[in-house]
């Protein structure tokens, strides 16, 4: 499945796919970051399956379910606290990634409830996309929302990633109203989002919000070409060259014009 019509009917799949037991979950990967996954270093869990094909994704592993490994939420807590001092002490903790954690919230649910139940601080890595899986209950577990905003226009949304953008924007707006601290990401690609009325009309929603903390923007690039190789598949934007210094300072300007944190 190569084509952006095949790979956008097999993300349609994905919402399909049945769930893993109760207590269990499909993940690609674990791994430790800082900076980028919420503060401090962070253990963060991927999850396998996504219902979206942005053309920038730098993940395409994580696309399928079936082509993660089925884990319990025990086994990754056996992880976490292999680390759990370090991550501690690093003034860190657990993100849950991937994919889109939120194509497993029953399993993404417990796992942030039973992290969060112990002391540490979680993060949901989200497109927001399928919001409307996450409980009440789910937020409250979750102490910070990273949430991709891919495109403030809709039909540069659409393009981007096959999907809508209303879902994303209610989410974003249930989480001002809980009152759930929102660090908002925006991959800023050239000739994709870079458009000043989109990146404008993003600003202006962000703003209204009141519970985003940060925005960050993060220029596009292009290394994952080899890893779609690897997988047999074509990087939609091998020719897209990483945004200029000047054309990243200029959208860090819009955003802040507006009273929007951009970093």
């Amino acid at each position: 499945m190569n084509t952006r019509a095949a790979q956008l009917a097999e993300a349609a799949g994905e919402l399909r796919s049945p769930p893993p037991p109760a207590g269990t979950g499909v993940i690609n990967s674990w791994d430790l970051s800082v900076g980028v996954d919420g503060p401090g270093t962070r253990f963060v869990v991927f999850t396998s399956g996504c219902p979206l094909r942005c053309r920038y994704c730098q993940n395409p592993e994580t696309w399928r379910m079936r082509d993660g490994r089925r884990v319990t939420v025990d086994e990754v807590l056996t992880e976490i606290d292999r680390y759990r001092r370090f991550i501690s002490v690093a003034g860190g903790g657990v993100t849950i990634s991937g994919g889109e954690p939120l194509l497993q919230h029953r399993f993404t649910g417990e796992l942030l409830r039973r992290c969060h139940d112990s002391g540490l601080h979680t993060a949901l890595d989200t497109s927001g996309f399928l919001g409307e899986r996450a409980s009440d209950a789910l937020l409250a577990d979750t102490d910070l929302v990273l949430l991709d905003i891919k495109s403030g226009d809709p039909a540069g949304y659409r393009d981007l990633t096959g999907a809508d953008l209303a879902p994303t924007l209610r989410f974003a707006r249930r989480l001002a109203d809980l009152g759930r601290e929102t660090w908002i990401r925006f991959v800023l690609v050239p000739g994709l989002t870079d458009a000043p009325d989109d990146v404008d009309a993003l600003a202006r929603f962000v703003a209204t919000l009141g519970n985003v903390t940060r925005l960050d923007v993060l220029p596009f690039h292009r290394m994952a070409t080899e890893k779609y190789q690897r997988l047999g598949l074509t990087f939609p934007l091998t020719d897209v060259p990483p945004p200029g210094p000047e054309l990243i300072e200029r959208v860090h300007a819009q955003f802040r014009s507006y009273g929007v944190p951009s970093v």
